[in-house]
């Protein structure tokens, strides 16, 4: 009897404890508790690497983000939001080519990756609902977000931060992609590449079937100068980094990080000039910095922060902590072997205690 009642107070244990935890555990973010500002807007992951069915155009998608922007604080809500067309033109000065992108945009098609269920899965969505424009020049345009694509965005935990100026700066649709992927991303804290199939990045950055077939033609004419213009504009360095299955390129490693304060500085610098010229400029740069593009950690720099913590460990100890465990940011990691080594014994060999750190932490914080 004594066993029985011994084992009904350690369930009831369990189960209060486990309230308890479930109570303290913090809420997932929520996209749509992050707001806009002057500078920048916000756009969901979901919509980020999203697949067009229908490929839209540079134009199409700057204002398909400008919509998300005007309708955000009801973004999830059955409601209509109103937007002055003035808004939508940009710098061109005509209602006929936003007329042109609406059209497109109601007859667009997208595959979403999702959760269902705690599965995987995809979902099929319309990018915008039905919608009314009214003929004056200066007048409004009306619409609404679809039902399904309100719940996807409701649900949604990761999103870009993306700045205005760069958005409209960049001159193709595959620079905006890749600038949306990288603003999704840059701010992950253990994570600095990540691979897609050759295909799956086609779908992504929205080239129509039939065009740029090869890898030698995707690279050349979308890749590259996207890599370039994202680079020379936003916060980070990018680099896209072929994969190949025998003789084929059937894989991409898509890498980025972080700006130092000087490259920073440039890219708003670059950003108030001109368009003229800005093309060649950038390229000007990115073939200055070395070419073919340098690969990702022997190019980048050691960040400051961690200067203060400590003397460089080999540049071979970083190039076998990059090959050993790609994706992982190894500076994050060197910061946070620093913190944990605080008060404890100097390690004979610093950089087989980091190796060995490493390991640990790749272990427990899996990607």
């Amino acid at each position: 009897m004594g066993n029985f009642f011994d084992t009904l107070r350690v369930g009831r244990y369990k189960s209060k404890n486990k309230r308890v935890s479930e109570q303290m555990a913090p809420k997932p973010y929520r996209t749509i508790t992050a707001r806009p500002n002057a500078e920048s807007l916000v756009k969901p992951g979901e919509l980020v690497d999203l697949v067009e069915v229908t490929p839209l155009t540079l134009a199409d998608r700057r204002i398909y983000n400008q919509l998300l922007e005007n309708a955000w604080d009801a973004i999830d809500k059955p409601v209509t939001h109103v937007i002055a067309k003035a808004d939508l033109r940009g710098s061109h000065n005509s209602n006929d080519r936003v007329g042109e992108s609406i059209e497109r945009l109601m007859a667009s098609i997208v595959k979403v990756k999702v959760k269902r269920d705690g599965e995987d899965a995809i979902e099929r969505v319309q990018l915008l609902g039905g919608n009314i424009e009214t003929t004056r020049r200066d007048g409004l345009f009306e619409y609404e977000i679809p039902t399904r694509l309100r719940r996807i965005i409701k649900d949604s935990t990761v999103f870009a931060r993306l700045q205005r100026e760069v958005m409209f700066a960049l001159s193709s649709k595959y620079a905006l992609t890749l600038y949306e992927m990288i603003q999704k991303r840059g701010n992950l804290r253990w994570k600095s590449s990540e691979k897609f199939s050759v295909d799956d990045l086609r779908g992504i950055l929205g080239v129509p079937k039939g065009k740029l077939t090869s890898w030698s033609n995707l690279k050349l004419r979308a890749i590259d100068p996207a890599v370039v213009e994202v680079c020379a504009l936003s916060d980070y360095i990018v680099e896209v980094e072929p994969i190949k299955t025998g003789r084929r390129v059937t894989h991409v490693e898509l890498k980025w990080w972080r700006k130092d304060a000087k490259s920073e500085a440039e890219a708003e610098r670059e950003l108030s000039f001109s368009k003229v010229g800005r093309k060649e400029r950038a390229q000007e740069r990115a073939q200055t910095a070395n070419e073919p593009p340098p690969r990702a950690y022997a190019a980048r720099p050691r960040p400051v922060w961690l200067e203060a913590r400590g003397e460089a460990l080999r540049a071979d100890t970083y190039e076998t902590a990059r090959l050993r465990y790609p994706g992982f940011d190894i500076y994050h990691v060197e910061g946070e072997w620093r913190d944990w080594a605080k008060g404890k014994e100097v390690p004979r060999d610093a950089d087989r205690a980091f190796l060995a750190f490493f390991k640990t932490f790749a272990e427990a914080n899996p990607i």
